[in-house]
């Protein structure tokens, strides 16, 4: 086989790339959902495990020649346990939504009701939105905040006891506060449903012991392996109880979740897993058992926290007033900009944040009135809490002038030095 390399195979794409590469090194990464992976994490992700199909579990797959991928995946899952102290874990999920979906498909029957929290208020689509298959599929039914953007439980309750949801999730895309997982479970209790804990956002400061965990508290824990776990794109459902290796069929009972969860998986949803990503996921893992990861994850909250110190000091105002984890909700509708266009404006001078609602918009989801911000990328570049008072700073400039090319252009130049002081990836190029 004549392999050459992407330059030679695709000179486009290795250029693409290579500017991709260098939008990363020279921009303040903000979007609080995005990360830098590991050199050893890049590694793995572009594998040869991709090569290989390996449907079903390790020792019993549906493929032979199985030997080396049923290791790494036993790997992925033994760390994922005791990272989050959990009996079982499921790393095959393609994505953190095809994981959900393996949650609905395992726990309900379509047109069960599910109690989650409105996209508009840090919810996510896959929590009831009623143009995704959580709200087409299920009976969807969702909870908001207070008006200072807090978790409302007397709403939560109140909605539970009303509607007797079959499931609850917990967990948020644009909740800046400390989760109380108990309250949760004593609302799912109290109607008797399933609580499920997306910790999407906040696996790494929950295994860094920034944020409490509720492995042991929901019946199922779902997260993605980036954001601030920093690993590759993909899944782990994390439960507790024992696995069925029978193929008979199990009662739907809380023991038997992790049994439900990996039939859900396959044959329910999914074919063969993503091999290169399951090791990725592994070498991530390994990375967050490291005592520097506890380090790097404090680290988060502390420059998160001193980003929203300066972004008040500089007149932003934060829903909640702050923030307990790694991002923060800017509501811009005293600014006199709107989210999409404090968005275009900072992206225009390589600032990176995404354009959000905040509780109680009054602008459409498309146009809102706020953007979200956080810090796990600019962390992972070495970035402390100095830093932060003038990135608050060049952030409010451009907000404060978003239609002057020359003040964004100014600022584009002051990003360029400040993340020059910080390389990412300099070894590695495309073409």
């Amino acid at each position: 086989m004549n392999i050459k390399n992407l330059k030679e195979t695709d000179q486009i794409i290795a250029e693409t790339l290579e500017k991709e590469l260098i939008r990363q090194r020279d921009g303040i990464e903000l979007i609080a959902s995005e990360n830098f992976v590991s050199r050893a994490v890049l590694t793995a992700l572009g594998s040869i495990g991709t090569n290989k199909y390996s449907e079903g579990y390790p020792n019993r797959r549906y493929y032979g020649g199985c030997k080396f991928v049923d290791e790494i995946e036993n790997l992925a899952i033994e760390r994922a346990k005791k990272l989050f102290n959990v009996d079982h874990a499921n790393v095959q999920a393609y994505s953190g939504s095809p994981a959900n979906l393996a949650v609905y498909y395992a726990l309900l029957k379509p047109g069960d009701t599910v109690l989650g929290a409105k996209l508009s208020f840090g919810g996510h689509m896959t929590h009831g939105l009623k143009v995704n298959f959580s709200g087409t599929l299920y009976n969807s039914v969702n909870y908001t905040s207070d008006k200072d953007g807090y978790l409302d439980f007397d709403e939560i309750r109140s909605l539970a006891k009303e509607h007797k949801p079959k499931l609850i999730i917990a967990g948020f895309t644009a909740y800046p506060r400390i989760i109380d997982w108990q309250k949760f479970r004593d609302i799912a209790d109290e109607v008797n449903a399933f609580l499920l804990a997306d910790i999407s956002h906040i696996a790494g400061l929950i295994i860094g012991e920034q944020h409490p965990s509720p492995t042991r508290i929901a019946d199922v824990t779902m997260t993605t392996s980036h954001k601030t776990l920093r690993g590759p794109r993909g899944a782990i459902i994390l439960s507790n109880g024992t696995v069925s290796n029978s193929n008979k069929p199990v009662e739907l009972t809380k023991e038997n979740i992790p049994t439900l969860i990996d039939r859900a998986i396959i044959p329910g949803l999914q074919g063969g897993p993503h091999n290169h990503t399951t090791a990725a996921i592994a070498v991530a893992l390994k990375e967050a058992m490291q005592p520097e990861f506890k380090e790097y994850a404090k680290q988060i909250v502390l420059n998160a926290k001193a980003l929203a110190r300066s972004l008040m000091a500089e007149g932003l105002e934060l829903v909640t007033g702050g923030t307990d984890n790694h991002l923060m909700l800017v509501d811009l509708t005293k600014a006199g900009v709107t989210g999409k266009e404090a968005e275009v404006a900072l992206g225009e001078a390589e600032i990176f944040v995404n354009k959000n609602t905040v509780p109680h918009d009054l602008r459409k989801p498309t146009d809102p009135s706020g953007i979200r911000l956080g810090t796990p990328a600019l962390t992972t570049r070495g970035l402390k809490e100095n830093n932060m008072e003038l990135v608050a700073q060049l952030i409010a400039k451009v907000i404060k002038n978003a239609n002057n090319s020359s003040v964004k252009e100014e600022v584009k130049n002051q990003v360029k030095e400040l993340m020059d002081q910080y390389p990412l990836y300099p070894e590695l190029t495309y073409l």
